[in-house]
C-alpha cells in the first residue's frame, strides 16, 4: 500500500516562498523539488516495513553471534539491491555478549533460587527459543556474594546521598534497585561508591506492570518475569572501552590500534544481575526494616522497607568474562549528484539482546523502507544534489560502541562533510510520534510534520503531535544511543525521532508477536515515519543553502542561560548573572536577524553564484563546530560540546550547558567565571561565522 499527502501545491509553495526563502531553495527549485517530494512520497511501499521487520527479528541477535551477521548480510542485501553503494566496516570491540554464569538466591530465613528469565507463554511462539539467555548486565563485575540487603529506591545519586544522609549502613551490603530514575550502570557505580558488594535491579509494576495496565500477553506491560537486559558500562568516554578517542580497528588488520588493558579501565567491580518484579517480590516482602517514604514505594501489594534485617541473606553470583567480538557497522550510500562530500546520514543500531522487534529493528526496517523508496526515484535518474547515508550499528546495546568507533575513525571527514545525523533507535516503537533535536533541525522536523497523514486518520502527524498547541514540543538529546559521538564529541546537528509506546523493553519478550499484538497491529507507522524523516532528508540533501534554522540558536539559548541562572542561584544565591554571555547573545540574535534577512533576500534574487553557494554551505557545516571545545568537560575529556551532553550522573538526561550544569551538581562556584567566559567565547565565535555568511548572501 502506497500512500502521499502533501499539503501545500506548487502554486501555494511559489505563492507563499516556504522553499525559496525559509528552507533554503531557490525559486527556481521549488516545482523539481515538489515533484521529488512527491514522487518519493509515493514510492515509500508501506507493506515492506513488516517485510523487513519479519526478517530481522526471526533470530535473537545479540552482538557477536551468527545471527546478528545474518542481519548484518540482510542490510547489505537490501541497500545494495536498492541501489546503494554499501560497504561494512569492521571493528573488534572488548565486550560481553554472554552471561555466562550467573545464580541469584536467598539463603536464609528461606533457601530460594530465583528466576533470572522470562517464563515461556503458550500465546509467544518465540519466547521458548532455546537461544534466549539468561536475564544479565553487559560489563557486571564478576563475583560471588551473600550479604543483607537494602532497598536503594531507583538507585540515583540522590538517593545514595539520601540513604547515607538517614545513617543507614551500607557497606557490606547488597542492593536492590528499581529500574528507571538514571542510566543503569550508575546504580552499580554508586552502590560500588558506596561499599556495597552485589547489586540486584528489577523493573517495579508501578513503573511498567500490572499498575499501570494489562501485562503480557494479554496486555503490553512488563509481566512478573519480564526482565530489562542492558549495560553497565559508565567510563568517562562513549564506546569501545579499550581505545578511547580512536577506533578499534581490526586486531588481524594492517594497521595497529594502542588498547588499553583491561585491568587499567574503571570497570565496575561488583556482581550485578536483573530481575523481573515476581523474583524482587520474593526480596522485598521479606524485609524487616523501617517503612519508606511514599515517594520510594513501588507497585507490589505491601509496604517496602529500607534495610532487610539480619535475618535475610541473599546471594548473588556473577562470573562474566568480557572478549573481544567482531563488530560490524553497515554503511549505504546514495551518492549526491553535485555535492557528494556533503553527507546527511540517517541511522539505527542492529544488533538486539533477544529479537529486538521494536529496539532497535523497529527502526532499521524503517530505514530500509526509506532505501527503497528513495533507490526507486535514484534508478530513474532523481538523484538528491547530497549526499544520502544510512549507517546500521553493531554493538549498540553494550555500550554505543560501533558507531562511536565509526566516528572516531572518520573524525576529521564527518567534521567537514557532515550537514546531520539522525537517529532512529527504535524509531517505529508504537503509534505516538516525537522527536528531539539541535537547534537548526528542529524546524526542518515541525514543517514535515504538516506533509504526511497520520494512520487511520484524515489528520497530518503535526496536528496529532502538537494537538492544542501552535507548535508540537521537541526535546533536547540526551543520552543512550548512537547520536552521542557525532553530536557531542565531533559537533554533528542531530536529532532522533520516531513514534514511541509502551515496549517489552530489552526483554526476551521484545518480539514480533509482541510488535503485532501492541506496538503497531497495523503496520502503518514505520511507512508514515519513513515518510516524514524522508522528506527531512531530501530538503536537506536538494536546498541550494543548507536549510539550517539558525536563529534558533538565540532563541533556545535565551531559555537556557535563564534556566542555568536559576540553577546556580540554588548554590549561590548572590549570583545574579553571566554577564559575558548576555552580551554575546545579543549579539548572537542581531547577527541571527540579519543573516535570516540576508538569506531570503539572496535566495529571492537568484543572484547567488556557485561559488558563493559552497562558501556558504561550508560555513555553515562548521556552525556547530563553535560549541566544540578541545579541552572538552571537566567530568570527561570525550564530550566535546559545550552545549550538549548527556548527564554524567545519571546518564540518560540531556545536560544542555553541560559546563555550568556540572558545577550546580557538584555545588561548586569557583569555575562560574571562567564559565562565563568560555561560553561567551563560543557564542561569538558563532556570531561571527554567522555575519560571515550574512556577508556572502
Amino acid at each position: 500500500m502506497k500512500k502521499t499527502l502533501l499539503t501545500l501545491t506548487i502554486s501555494s509553495l511559489l505563492a507563499t516562498g516556504a522553499f525559496a526563502q525559509q528552507d533554503g531553495f531557490l525559486p527556481s527549485q521549488v516545482a523539481e523539488q515538489q515533484k521529488f517530494e512527491t514522487d518519493y512520497l509515493n514510492a515509500v511501499n508501506f507493506d515492506r516495513f513488516k517485510v523487513h521487520l519479519t526478517e530481522l527479528t526471526k533470530n535473537p541477535h545479540i552482538a557477536g553471534t551468527p545471527e546478528n551477521e545474518l542481519v548484518k548480510d540482510y542490510l547489505v542485501k537490501i541497500m545494495g539491491d536498492a541501489g546503494m553503494n554499501v560497504k561494512v566496516w569492521p571493528y573488534d570491540v572488548y565486550l560481553p555478549n554472554h552471561p555466562g554464569k550467573s545464580e541469584l538466591q536467598i539463603i536464609s530465613p528461606v533457601q530460594l533460587t530465583l528466576s533470572q528469565k522470562e517464563g515461556a507463554l503458550p500465546e509467544d511462539p518465540f519466547s521458548d527459543d532455546p537461544r534466549l539467555h539468561l536475564g544479565f548486565n553487559a560489563f557486571s563485575g564478576s563475583g560471588d556474594v551473600t550479604a543483607e540487603v537494602v532497598y536503594v529506591n531507583y538507585g540515583t545519586r540522590e538517593d545514595f546521598m539520601k540513604l547515607a544522609e538517614m545513617g543507614v549502613p551500607l557497606e557490606g551490603k547488597i542492593a536492590i534497585a528499581r529500574y528507571g530514575g538514571n542510566f543503569r550502570g550508575y546504580k552499580a557505580k554508586y552502590a560500588e561508591q558506596y561499599g556495597m558488594i552485589g547489586l540486584v535491579v528489577y523493573t517495579d509494576p508501578k513503573d511498567s506492570g500490572f499498575t499501570r495496565g494489562e501485562v503480557y500477553p494479554k496486555g503490553p506491560f512488563f509481566n512478573e518475569t519480564t526482565i530489562q537486559r542492558g549495560s553497565m558500562l559508565t567510563l568517562d568516554y562513549t564506546g569501545d572501552p579499550l581505545t578511547p578517542n580512536r577506533p578499534a580497528l581490526p586486531l588481524d588488520g594492517p594497521e595497529k590500534v594502542d588498547r588499553l588493558d583491561p585491568k587499567d579501565v574503571a570497570f565496575h567491580t561488583i556482581p550485578v544481575t536483573p530481575i523481573g518484579y515476581g523474583a524482587a517480590k520474593e526480596i522485598l516482602s521479606r524485609m524487616t526494616g523501617s517503612e519508606v517514604s511514599e515517594a520510594w514505594q513501588g507497585g507490589l501489594p505491601f509496604k517496602y522497607r529500607i534495610t532487610g534485617g539480619s535475618e535475610l541473606k541473599v546471594r548473588v553470583m556473577v562470573d562474566q568474562k568480557p572478549d573481544f567480538i567482531r563488530a560490524n557497522n553497515v554503511i549505504g550510500t546514495f551518492e549526491g549528484s553535485e555535492f557528494p562530500d556533503e553527507w546527511i546520514i540517517l541511522g539505527s543500531h542492529y544488533d538486539a539482546w533477544s529479537f529486538g522487534a521494536t529496539d532497535p529493528n523497529s527502526g532499521t526496517a524503517m530505514l530500509l523502507t526509506f532505501a527503497e523508496a528513495l533507490g526507486e526515484l535514484y534508478k530513474k535518474g532523481q538523484k538528491p544534489s547530497r549526499s544520502i547515508l544510512i549507517g546500521h550499528w553493531d554493538a549498540e546495546e553494550q555500550g554505543v560502541i560501533g558507531s562511536t568507533e565509526w566516528v572516531e575513525h572518520l573524525k576529521k571527514e564527518l567534521g567537514a562533510k557532515a550537514i546531520s545525523y539522525m537517529n532512529f533507535d527504535g524509531g517505529v516503537s508504537g503509534r505516538n510520534f516525537g522527536a528531539s533535536a539541535a537547534p537548526t533541525l528542529k524546524k526542518l522536523i515541525i514543517d514535515a510534520s504538516k506533509e504526511v497523514t497520520y494512520p487511520d486518520s484524515a489528520k497530518s502527524v503535526f496536528d496529532i503531535w502538537a494537538g492544542q498547541s501552535p507548535e508540537p514540543r521537541i526535546g533536547n538529546l540526551g543520552g543512550g544511543s548512537d547520536h552521542i559521538a557525532f553530536y557531542m564529541h565531533v559537533g554533528v546537528p542531530s536529532l532522533s525521532g520516531g513514534s514511541g509506546g509502551p515496549t517489552a523493553y530489552h526483554s526476551n519478550y521484545d518480539n514480533f508477536h509482541y510488535y503485532s499484538k501492541f506496538v503497531d497491529p497495523s503496520f502503518k507507522m514505520g511507512g508514515a515515519v519513513a515518510q516524514l524523516f524522508g522528506l527531512v532528508a531530501l530538503r536537506q540533501a536538494n536546498a541550494a543553502v543548507i536549510p539550517y534554522d539558525v536563529p534558533r540558536y538565540a532563541k533556545d539559548l535565551k531559555g537556557h542561560f535563564e534556566q542555568a541562572v536559576k540553577n546556580v542561584k540554588t548554590i549561590d544565591s548572590n549570583f545574579s548573572e553571566f554577564d559575558q554571555v548576555n552580551a554575546a547573545l545579543s549579539k548572537l540574535e542581531a547577527s541571527s536577524t540579519a543573516y535570516q534577512k540576508a538569506l531570503e533576500e539572496g535566495l529571492s534574487s537568484q543572484n547567488l553564484s556557485a561559488k558563493a553557494l559552497q562558501k556558504i554551505n561550508t560555513g555553515l557545516i562548521g556552525l556547530e563546530k563553535s560549541w566544540i571545545d578541545p579541552k572538552g568537560m571537566y567530568y570527561g575529556e570525550w564530550y566535546k560540546s559545550l552545549y550538549v551532553c548527556n548527564d554524567p550522573f545519571s546518564g540518560y538526561a540531556s545536560w544542555i550547558l553541560p559546563g555550568i550544569q556540572y558545577e550546580v551538581a557538584i555545588k561548586n562556584t569557583a569555575r562560574l567565571e571562567k564559565w562565563d567566559s568560555r561560553y561567551a567565547k563560543a557564542i561569538l565565535n558563532l556570531s561571527k561565522k554567522i555575519d560571515k555568511l550574512s556577508k556572502l548572501l
